[in-house]
């Protein structure tokens, strides 16, 4: 096996063949050359558990341009390159007073894995701003763009991790910011960080002290960030659990009532408990942390163990938000 492959878990996973593209031009020449080849294109590793060592070609986008395509009295549409990290895309636009992505802040990643990903964090999701997303076809070569209505955007999810799973390569995202105030500050607490008022940097900032708070730096300790999605149950299942329990966080959704997965994986009581290397994050237990030199089966037997407690105690399905590769 050949280069280390970058990511968050801080897994010691190798690729047969790593490479990296700086232009359309580019990934279409490696598409070419390994073609009949296993690919898998990523971007930091920030949402992958790697079962082992990859036996194929990895592909990274070192495409890490932004630029304004058009504005107007309200709005800008910023294109931003693939391999861009994403938090570096919204510091600057925060530093611009453009407002749509400062919710998304300290969130690892790079652009293309949020179009891939839908990312979301405190009441905003990547589909809320994004108006297309820009692919190279894995098949062929050709160019395909995805409007947002195309991208068939859920929870967490998208035609790219559905139906066309490994068939397009994001080479830029498009997304709508706007002049104006457009402040999204009612889940999590987050207004009694920011005021009633704050600037873009100002909400980026509350978020990012929010998530320092609760998440691990993936730099010092190796973690996906959040590892499981947030179920969001029938009406009458949530009136269930709320009979039996004070104040049970909940959000009303258009499907259901959305509670959060690390509630109920709390109140099961696998806060800081560990099975291997593997440990769920003492002050977060939404997140699964590679606390002592875990093993991809540490990190899948503890997040199947979860799954079936909350499953016994709840009658609630939970689920990875992670993809194991």
């Amino acid at each position: 096996m050949g280069q280390y492959i970058p990511n968050t878990f801080r897994m010691k996973v190798r690729a047969r063949v790593w490479e990296e593209y700086h232009s359309v031009d580019e990934v279409r020449a490696l598409l070419e050359k390994y073609r009949g080849e296993r690919l898998l294109a990523i971007g930091a590793g920030s949402n992958l558990l790697f079962q082992g060592d990859f036996d194929g070609v990895v592909l990274h986008s070192a495409m890490r341009k932004a630029r304004a395509l058009d504005e107007d009295g309200e709005q800008v549409l910023i294109e931003a390159e693939s391999g861009l990290v994403m938090d570096e895309l919204i510091a600057q636009l925060c530093d611009m007073g453009l407002w749509g992505l400062e919710n998304l802040s300290h969130i690892p990643g790079e652009v293309g894995a949020s179009a891939v990903q839908n990312v979301g964090a405190y009441g905003v999701e990547a589909k809320d701003v994004i108006v297309r997303v820009n692919t190279i076809a894995i098949e062929d070569g050709s160019v395909r763009v995805f409007e947002n209505a195309d991208c068939h955007y859920a929870y967490r999810d998208s035609i790219f991790k559905g139906e066309l799973k490994g068939q397009y390569i994001v080479t830029s995202v498009v997304y709508r910011l706007w002049k104006t105030p457009h402040r999204v500050l009612d889940y999590g607490h987050l207004r009694a960080v920011t005021g009633d008022e704050p600037t873009p940097m100002g909400v980026r900032e509350a978020v990012m002290q929010i998530r320092r708070q609760k998440l691990p730096e993936v730099s010092e300790l190796g973690s996906a960030g959040s590892f499981f999605k947030n179920p969001i149950v029938p009406q009458a299942v949530y009136d269930k659990i709320a009979a039996s329990y004070d104040k049970v966080p909940h959000f009303d959704q258009a499907g259901g009532v959305k509670i959060p997965a690390a509630w109920l994986i709390e109140q099961c009581g696998w806060k800081g408990k560990r099975l291997g290397g593997a440990q769920v994050y003492e002050k977060q237990p939404l997140v699964i942390v590679n606390a002592d030199n875990a093993t991809p089966e540490d990190v899948m037997n503890l997040a199947q163990q979860i799954c079936e407690s909350v499953k016994e105690k709840f009658g609630i399905s939970i689920s990875p938000e992670v993809n194991y590769i």
